[in-house]
């Protein structure tokens, strides 16, 4: 059998129905939306706005979120018309195997464990470090780090991890919250998305009568701008790069700021969740980037307003730390807008994580039923038509990563995940316009073959603008994915039958 034959569109379809069986219809619009939101707003805005402005774009990084934007636009509208199309679970898994066969299609639903799961169990790492600092560090060290880190305090006593005990919490509450249903699921997240989505908003609205415009002037880095050193002579903040200053800045800016709009292909992975999958997946995708991007443009635009944005180039204060130290230095009276801020950043988390256990239990229940994956990954539960044993699997090796390893180690493997899907999705679209030019699309991608090539282009460009180190891991990762797929997943494969 050949190594790209493909499924069947109408087959899948008939799959997708499953006489009621199957994965329950009821998300509406506003409930993938809020997905969206939920899995697009993290801590990136919080972090990489400032990072973006210190580094690269200056005031002008409101710019850089547009140009970004577009960026994940291009993707967005190839995955609003297979989503409207092919309105099943899989996501870019499922689309590669319509296009471009079974191999390709294995190939990218063992990429996406590196969007979903690890960059679940990164962030379930992250979530454990901020409840430790909204708690002024209550939790023992030890029980809040891997067995691999370890530090001296102050008195000169040696701590070592043992586990990271609130990482492993945070992903069996999600875990037990998915296995009860979509819609308990999305409710609960609709909450942290008003949560969070609110404290954004309320930054802008009490930081905008903070704005001093000199601040915005010059909007972007001049050519001139000298580098900066730390006490200790060493420089760190260089703009003599064509990728540093002026429009170039802008642009490298929104290399910076892109990976905070990464997660809006998730909502693809509830497409057989939706009620009208045709009509309100295009909506829930673009809805989502849409609404993101204009609180994104509006909060950098009052954060690099409230503070120069020379203030961000010292990475104690634009980094982890910039609009709490925008807020208690140049907010006068609005201290407990920065405890805020850490919760809504908590809470954004939380929904980050939510959505990426979602969006991987769902691609895994998509290979099952297509036999490259044990049967034990698609089977539903019985009262709660939930890919229960899939979420519990998922819970077993994503905590024994957020427990016991570094949240460093990841480093950008989540990145290439989400790019490399986007790169296909993006082809695929074009591939299937040519090969199946008659076939109903409910949503049309615009500017064909412009859209995706544009969008191809753009994430190629960015997967190779990754660190070496990480290309080599994920390299590895794809090598151990085509060993499980010749010894296993072949065999398996219900086209092989």
């Amino acid at each position: 059998m050949s190594l790209f034959r493909k499924k069947d569109l109408s087959a899948m379809l008939a799959q997708a129905d499953d006489g009621g069986k199957g994965l329950k219809r009821t998300l509406g619009a506003g409930n993938l939306i809020a997905l969206g939101i939920g899995a697009i707003i993290g801590a990136g805005l919080f972090v990489r706005t400032a990072a973006a402005a210190g580094q690269a774009a200056g005031p002008a990084v409101t710019i850089s979120f547009i140009i970004a934007a577009v960026g994940c636009a291009f993707a967005g509208l190839c995955y609003a018309e297979f989503a409207a199309m092919i309105p099943i679970a899989g996501s870019a898994y499922a689309y590669s195997y319509v296009t471009m066969g079974e191999l390709v299609a294995w190939i990218i639903g063992w990429a996406l464990i590196m969007e979903y799961a690890l960059g679940a169990a990164t962030v379930s790492i992250a979530w454990s470090e901020y409840l430790n600092k909204l708690t002024g560090g209550a939790i023992p060290y030890e029980w809040s780090h891997s067995p691999f880190e370890s530090f001296t305090d102050s008195l000169g006593v040696a701590h070592s991890g043992i586990m990271n005990a609130p990482a492993l919490v945070i992903l069996l509450a999600l875990t037990l919250l998915l296995i009860k249903g979509s819609q308990e699921s999305a409710m609960v997240n609709a909450v942290i998305v008003f949560i969070k989505v609110a404290i954004v908003i309320i930054f802008i609205a009490v930081g905008w009568q903070f704005i001093k415009p000199e601040n915005h002037t010059p909007y972007l880095i001049p050519a001139g701008q000298a580098a900066v050193t730390d006490s200790a002579g060493k420089v760190i903040a260089d703009y003599s790069g064509a990728f540093k200053h002026g429009w170039g800045g802008v642009l490298g800016g929104a290399a910076i700021v892109f990976f905070a709009f990464i997660g809006f292909d998730a909502v693809s992975t509830a497409a057989q969740e939706a009620k009208n999958p045709k009509r309100d997946m295009p909506i829930g995708i673009l809805g989502s980037l849409v609404v993101c991007t204009i609180l994104y443009i509006l909060f950098g635009h009052v954060l690099t307003g409230v503070a120069p944005w020379t203030d961000f180039v010292d990475p104690e204060k634009g980094r982890e730390a910039s609009v709490a130290y925008a807020i208690s230095t140049y907010m006068t009276g609005y201290g407990w807008l920065a405890t805020a801020v850490t919760v809504a950043i908590l809470a954004g988390f939380s929904s980050v994580i939510l959505v990426m256990l979602m969006g991987q239990s769902r691609i895994f229940y998509s290979m099952s039923k297509d036999g490259l994956l044990p049967k034990a990954f698609g089977d539903l539960h019985p009262k709660y038509q939930t890919p229960y044993k899939s979420n519990w699997i998922l819970f077993v090796f994503v905590g024994l990563f957020a427990a016991f390893v570094p949240g460093s180690v990841a480093g950008d493997l989540t990145s290439f995940g989400t790019l490399f899907a986007f790169v296909l999705v993006s082809l695929g679209i074009w591939i299937l316009r040519r090969k199946s030019p008659d076939m109903e699309r409910p949503f049309k991608t615009p500017l064909v073959p412009l859209v995706p090539i544009l969008g191809a282009v753009i994430c190629l460009a960015m997967i190779f603008a990754l660190d070496m180190q990480t290309l080599k891991v994920a390299f590895l990762w794809m090598i151990v994915g085509l060993f499980v797929y010749f010894l296993y997943s072949k065999k398996t494969s219900k086209l092989n039958k």
